[in-house]
């Protein structure tokens, strides 16, 4: 069993929504800025150069209104998580305590504190999916990867979550895996779906649908 490491939910991808749907704790599609950031740092970069880039680019989102959440979103894009120096920045810029921010960051389950891993596995738990199985599919990931929700594999591999709903409620039940949709996944599935992530750096060609 791998040891597991601790984050706040999860989300790398930047092709994962992050756009803020209002009070639902839920992000939905990404901004343009946070994409085009994580396009420019794919290769790691040292951090201490990350977070001056971070610096530079604050000021243009304390001048927007509701700037503080696409600056989170723009931080996890250069770095992958949100990182506690980072965040310190991130308050200090916008003129808000730490404590705050951070309040923020846990409640939308898109940021993580600590780094991800390659593969963000996402449970859809939403009626349709718990119903024909799959909180039983989620045991089975849970069991295959030897960590549970909010948790990463050692090697840093998979990271697991669960979410409500993926708009694939006729396909039940659903497994998101990066931006590949895996459709009336049952726990016997599960072990062969992680298998191919293993063996393949292949992109689209993992989903299903």
């Amino acid at each position: 069993m791998n040891t597991a490491l601790n984050h706040t939910s999860m989300k790398v991808n930047p092709d994962m929504p992050v756009a803020v749907a209002e009070g639902s704790g839920d992000l939905e599609s990404p901004t343009h800025e946070a994409g085009e950031m994580a396009c420019s740092h794919h290769e790691p970069a040292d951090e201490s150069i990350l977070l001056e880039q971070l610096d530079d680019l604050l000021p243009e989102y304390v001048q927007k209104p509701g700037g503080l959440i696409p600056a989170l979103q723009v931080c996890q894009s250069m770095f992958g998580y949100l990182p506690q120096e980072a965040l310190k920045r991130i308050s200090e810029a916008f003129g808000k305590s730490y404590s705050e921010v951070t309040g923020v960051v846990s409640f939308y389950s898109f940021f993580s504190v600590v780094p991800r891993g390659k593969h963000l596995i996402r449970v859809c738990l939403g009626t349709a999916c718990y119903v024909r199985g799959g909180k039983e599919v989620l045991q089975a990931l849970k069991k295959d990867t030897g960590i549970d929700v909010g948790e990463t594999t050692e090697d840093r591999l998979f990271s697991l979550d669960a979410g409500r709903c993926f708009g694939a409620c006729g396909l039940a039940p659903a497994v998101l895996v990066d931006e590949n949709m895996h459709k009336r996944v049952n726990a016997s599935k599960t072990a062969s779906i992680l298998e191919n992530y293993r063996t393949s750096e292949g992109g689209k060609s993992h989903g299903d649908g």
